[in-house]
């Protein structure tokens, strides 16, 4: 593992997790905040929800935090014992470990996580590289994920060269090269009020991590016999989500796939099609 400091600089650091700090002060539902310990380091964990509820796990994407949850927390604890997990790694408060792709670490790293918070199985909400992650875990421990929705899922097909090749130049060209990057990750969405100044800082002081995310073999994909939600966006600049979809549907048959026509990589109101999947097993009309 890998356990360089993961910003640019030590005042970077404190920026961001002062920001990181504002955020979850600002939490919109009552929680507990703390950290578990895993063989792969320290990670924190935000918990909502009634204790009797289901469990139901979230994971973010690359370069965040559990914060970007906070617009989705509110209906989700309403049905569920939420955990919002940062992963190991990211401008979070998790260990700064940055696990290997190519092993079984991640899945290693949330199957500790489960028996820390006492999971003996849990709906896995991720996405992008939570939901590689996810994937991982749900291949590695198919029996602890009751449920499975990945949220423009890394992993299945290779990601576009063309987001590749231009993100880090834009993210070395200070706020204006910000704005261009998230542009292009939310699509034809409209982007939230406040998504510039949460964003910015992270893009400008954290060293995003340089590699792509290995592909799963059909072997893996094959284990994925969880109900299964695929929820993407046809503007997506780093993955072909037809392509996603195709590929998924060969290995994953029994699988509900929505693309949204609009939507790009970071997805918005995703509750409701989520909710309406995890109650009815498959997708009602939204």
């Amino acid at each position: 593992m890998n356990t360089k400091s993961i910003y640019k600089t030590p005042a970077g650091e404190r920026a961001v997790q002062a920001l990181y700090d504002s955020l979850l002060a600002r939490w919109p539902v009552p929680c507990e905040m703390g950290t578990v310990a895993t063989r792969h380091g320290h990670t924190f964990v935000i918990s909502s929800g009634e204790l009797s509820a289901p469990a139901l796990v979230l994971l973010h994407g690359a370069a965040t935090n559990s914060a970007m949850w906070r617009g989705d927390i509110v209906e989700y604890s309403r049905r569920y014992r939420v955990y919002a997990i940062d992963l190991p790694g990211e401008p979070g408060k998790s260990a700064p470990n940055r696990l290997a792709w190519d092993s079984p670490a991640y899945a290693e790293w949330l199957d500790d996580v489960f028996d820390a918070l006492e999971l003996d199985k849990a709906i896995v909400v991720g996405i992008s590289q939570g939901g590689w992650t996810a994937i991982k875990f749900a291949a590695y421990r198919p029996e602890r994920v009751e449920k499975l929705v990945l949220l423009a899922p890394g992993g299945i097909v290779p990601a576009r060269v063309s987001f590749i090749v231009i993100a880090i130049p834009l993210s070395l060209l200070g706020r204006w090269g910000a704005r261009r990057l998230i542009r292009w990750l939310y699509g034809r969405q409209p982007i939230p009020v406040g998504v510039e100044e949460i964003t910015t800082p992270i893009i400008s002081h954290f060293k995003a991590r340089l590699g792509v995310l290995p592909l799963f073999s059909d072997e893996e994909l094959r284990r994925l016999v969880m109900p299964l939600f695929l929820l993407g966006g046809a503007q997506d600049a780093i993955s072909d989500l037809e392509a996603v979809a195709a590929r998924m549907r060969k290995l994953a048959p029994h699988m509900v796939v929505k693309i949204l026509p609009n939507a790009g990589h970071v997805l918005l109101n995703t509750t409701g099609p989520i909710l309406s999947f995890l109650a009815a097993g498959e997708l009602v009309a939204i």
